[in-house]
């Protein structure tokens, strides 16, 4: 998958560890993340989640015949951050035939908890 020219690209985002059913990745908090008053902006975390989340769902999906995108998300964001690298974990809580549902808990590097998130995919058919 080619990340160039994306939103993965523009904020650092890195997908660490892939495999079905769990997702590891990083972002940094730097001057692409954060908000103006310094902190690690609240959309930046919703990215990363909605990031890993899809990338989680993509794997677990007939790729030749199907796409999954973002149909809800919701995020509680807990503790600022400032700078440094987040890392986020989403692993897959509901498996559907249309719909999955991953948990992203974001934590900081003494595993802080920083944000946890909800997403809910969309399975798509694609139209050949």
């Amino acid at each position: 998958m080619n990340n160039k020219k994306t939103m993965l690209d523009a904020l650092g985002i890195q997908i660490t560890k892939l495999e079905k059913g769990r997702v590891t990745a990083t972002m940094p908090v730097d001057d692409r993340t954060r908000q103006p008053f310094g902190l690690l902006h609240g959309g930046a975390s919703v990215a990363l989640a909605e990031t890993v989340a899809s990338a989680g769902g993509y794997e677990l999906v007939d790729k030749e015949n199907e796409v999954v995108v973002g149909l809800e998300i919701n995020a509680n964001h807990i503790k600022g951050k400032k700078e440094g690298i987040v890392t986020a974990i989403g692993e897959v809580i509901h498996r559907g035939r249309t719909t999955m549902i991953w948990e992203v808990k974001i934590k900081d590097e003494q595993e802080q908890l920083i944000c946890i998130s909800r997403c809910t995919l969309a399975i798509i058919k694609i139209r050949k």
